[in-house]
């Protein structure tokens, strides 16, 4: 049985289609993603299959039950990591494990017997009386994360669980959800940050104007839509970009610019390399391709709102 199964979903807002025709998979104990620019759709996807939002059409399967018929059900076995963190600063770190637990109909028992276990697995031992504004922001990310787990789910869905936190808080969390996934937990995240998704991931989508426009596993995608080396070339001051664009464009699968810098996407680099070499005024970087080139590729450099 999946953990997740969302078929032919859509939902309009004020006249406007923000999910499309959207069809996917979650299997059990695994990581699923989903990216896309900011007002693709991802966050409404996640309110519709938590029953949080009814769809206009389509049919949600979460936990092997119809959503939203049985949503609250199903959400007994679902933790939710929200886009914001909304503990309730009135109360310390344990007293929002405690009566976040309530919610669940947990005995207070139980879940004092956890917290400890809960606060350690979020790096936050010796806090359990701290007030929530005497927090980080990353330790206010690892209390929400904690709080998610309270009622022991088997599936967490996490909406952009690490934004806005400093590298180090961001790669703690980054272990503590493999953690989970090597318990047997399914995890079905949104991200901005793709980096994000190539290392937790097994399988994504990749959405936008609420439509799927790519499903595989990150190394699939990377394979399946992109050149296997980058060289990124900055104009430095003195150097003239546009015109080494023009006269080696050839030595590369596909060129795109932005602003002060030249992506030569390349199957080898090799010739490229040795005319930069030459050139004055010209840095440049020399990579293996990544998923944000993929999501670049597909949804365009544009800024969205």
């Amino acid at each position: 049985m999946a953990a997740l199964d969302v078929s032919q979903l859509r939902k309009r807002y004020a006249g406007s289609e923000v999910v499309a025709g959207l069809s996917f998979i979650v299997e059990p104990g695994t990581c699923f993603g989903l990216l896309g620019p900011n007002g693709a759709g991802k966050t409404t996807t996640l309110r519709l299959c938590l029953g949080l939002s009814a769809p206009d059409s389509g049919k949600i399967t979460l936990n092997g039950m119809p959503i939203p018929e049985q949503a609250q059900q199903a959400r007994a076995r679902v933790g939710v990591v929200p886009q914001f963190d909304n503990l309730d600063p009135d109360f310390t770190a344990s007293e929002n494990l405690l009566v976040f637990g309530r919610y669940f109909g947990l005995k207070d028992a139980d879940v004092k017997a956890c917290i400890p276990q809960l606060l350690e697995f979020a790096g936050l031992t010796g806090k359990a009386d701290a007030r929530i504004a005497t927090l980080s922001g990353g330790m206010k990310r690892r209390l929400t994360l904690a709080r998610a787990l309270v009622n022991d789910p088997d599936i967490i869905f996490l909406d952009e669980p690490t934004t806005g936190l400093d590298p180090q808080a961001r790669h703690l969390i980054w272990d503590r959800l493999k953690q989970l996934k090597s318990a047997g937990k399914t995890l079905i995240l949104t991200t901005h940050f793709m980096d994000e998704a190539e290392r937790l991931c097994d399988r994504l989508i990749v959405i936008d104007h609420g439509k799927k426009i790519t499903e595989g596993s990150p190394r699939h995608l990377i394979a399946e839509h992109i050149e296997p080396q980058v060289v990124e070339v900055f104009d430095e001051g003195g150097g003239d970009l546009s015109a080494f664009v023009e006269r080696h464009r050839q030595l590369a699968e596909r060129v795109e610019t932005s602003g002060e810098t030249a992506f030569f996407y390349c199957r080898e680099a090799r010739n490229l390399l040795a005319r930069l070499a030459e050139e004055e005024g010209l840095r440049y970087v020399h990579r293996a391709s990544n998923l944000e080139d993929v999501f670049i590729k597909l949804t365009g450099r544009e800024l969205r709102d």
